[in-house]
């Protein structure tokens, strides 16, 4: 199961660009009323343990709770807005962005710079 750290304030966004000098961060970005996003999230969460990124944060971002901060997140990193959608930051920036069921954690390793 992925350790899921709630995103749901826009301050944290500040926070992300700091860790991920430190570390690999993730944001999950889901919709809960929307049955691909719920799929993308669940092949996520078995395949987390056996993904090679236990050092790596992930965070969760409810797409109808606090859609504004997922406006931010796709301005601050230089992304389209797409549900469900997984990012990579590391040094502040994306370096990995996917959608739907293009979402692989393999790709996500292989993204992470060393």
């Amino acid at each position: 199961m992925a350790p899921w750290q709630p995103l749901t304030q826009a301050e944290q966004l500040t926070d992300i660009v700091r860790e991920s000098h430190e570390q690999p961060v993730l944001i999950f970005k889901h919709s809960t009323s929307c049955s691909i996003s719920a799929a993308a999230k669940s092949k996520l969460e078995r395949q987390w343990n056996d993904a090679g990124l236990e050092n790596a944060k992930i965070y969760y971002l409810d797409l109808l709770r606090y859609r504004p901060i997922s406006t931010q997140v796709a301005e601050q990193f230089g992304v389209r807005h797409e549900s469900p959608q997984l990012l990579l930051i590391q040094d502040g920036e994306c370096r990995y962005d996917a959608s739907h069921m293009g979402i692989r954690l393999s790709d996500v390793k292989s993204s992470i710079s060393a």
